[in-house]
């Protein structure tokens, strides 16, 4: 699964890197966790970055609070599930980031945090989903869930499933306005090329929902 990571960009790389005409001012935030705002490029409005909230809310729940339970979508049942089956026919997205978290599970029970990141780019994008909740009252909330699949050979080690980071020459694919062939689609959900990643133990600090710091992101003395 994914359920941290690092978004510490400005606006002027985000617009080099994903060629957008415009992009928002946004605070670093170093530990995102769900529920929390993010920024994302969305196949509706693909020359510019929004916020959404990250926990999808289907349109038709009656309830708020499952957005909390659909921070991520499995590759392999995306078409199937009714949360995200019409979001990944029409509403698909890019989520910019610096790297990732993941818990290493120890020999003794304990857990160790990781930061994962690319080797070859400060930046990259997870593969998105995103949908629009109305309520009755005729509030709109705009929210986005984080696509994963199966773990390469480098995650193995650390967890067994790992979010989708498309490679730049998939984005505009999965931009595709509306509907898209599903299976073209799914050709782009796959793990990573384990040689292009890197990770590290970090502080445990980053258990902390809400605690946003540069050094959650330093190597961990050893």
């Amino acid at each position: 699964m994914c359920g941290r990571f690092v978004l510490a960009v400005n606006p002027e790389q985000l617009t080099l890197e994903f060629g957008l005409e415009r992009a928002p001012e946004f605070a670093a935030n170093y530990n995102v966790a769900p529920t929390q705002n993010v920024l994302a490029v969305t196949n509706e409005q693909p020359d510019t970055a929004v916020e959404l909230r990250w926990g999808l809310v289907p349109s038709w729940a009656k309830d708020l609070s499952i957005g909390a339970k659909m921070i991520n979508a499995r590759a392999e049942t995306i078409s199937e599930k009714p949360a995200f089956r019409t979001a990944f026919k029409r509403r698909r997205c890019l989520i910019p980031a610096n790297g990732f978290y993941e818990w290493h599970k120890n020999e003794d029970g304990t857990k160790t945090p990781m930061y994962i990141h690319l080797d070859d780019r400060d930046i990259f994008a997870f593969a998105g989903l995103w949908e629009v909740h109305r309520s009755d009252e005729g509030e709109v909330l705009r929210t986005c869930t984080i696509i994963t699949t199966n773990a390469n050979i480098f995650m193995e080690s650390i967890h067994d499933r790992m979010p989708v980071i498309l490679h730049r020459e998939d984005y505009a694919t999965w931009l595709t306005p509306g509907e898209a062939d599903p299976g073209m689609l799914k050709s782009l959900l796959l793990p990573y090329d384990e040689a292009a990643m890197a990770a590290y133990p970090v502080s445990k600090a980053v258990n902390r929902a809400g605690y946003s710091s540069p050094e959650l992101i330093q190597p961990l003395a050893s």
